[in-house]
C-alpha cells in the first residue's frame, strides 16, 4: 500500500506547480494526509498536512501563503499546489499517510506509505 505523488517538472521561478497524490488500493478520505520535501543535500521538510476533516497545518513557515493543501475524494486525491515558487523549492516531494498533529515532528514520527515522489525543478 503506497501513496504515489506526481506533477512534478521543470516551472520557472515565480510560477506554479499542481501536485497530486494518489492511493494504490486504498480510500484517501480515511486518513490523513501530509506532504515532505527532500532536497540533494538536505533533510527532510514538512511542507503542510490535511486532516480527516480536511484542515490543514502549513509546517513550513516559508511556504505560508504560496501554498493551497486539498482533497478530492471523488477523485481519490489529494493536492498541493505551489505559487510564486522559488529556486530554493526545488525538491522531490512525497506524501505519506500520518498524523497531522501541530508540529512536522508529529507527522514525521507517525508518517507511513510513501512511494515515489515527484521532483519539482524551479529554474531562475
Amino acid at each position: 500500500v503506497q501513496l504515489q505523488a506526481s506533477g512534478g517538472g521543470l516551472v520557472h521561478a515565480g510560477g506554479s506547480a499542481r501536485l497530486a497524490c494518489q492511493p494504490s488500493g486504498f480510500p484517501l478520505e480515511n486518513y490523513a494526509i501530509g506532504w515532505f520535501r527532500q532536497a540533494p543535500g538536505r533533510a527532510r521538510e514538512g511542507v503542510s498536512c490535511i486532516s480527516t476533516s480536511n484542515s490543514v497545518t502549513t509546517y513550513a513557515d516559508y511556504l505560508k501563503g504560496r501554498i493551497t493543501m486539498s482533497r478530492d475524494n471523488a477523485e481519490n486525491a489529494v493536492y498541493l499546489q505551489l505559487n510564486s515558487l522559488k529556486p530554493e523549492d526545488t525538491a522531490t516531494y512525497y506524501c505519506a499517510t500520518g498524523r497531522c498533529g501541530s508540529s512536522w515532528n508529529d507527522f514525521y514520527y507517525s508518517m507511513n506509505n510513501w512511494g515515489k515522489g515527484t521532483l519539482v525543478t524551479v529554474s531562475s
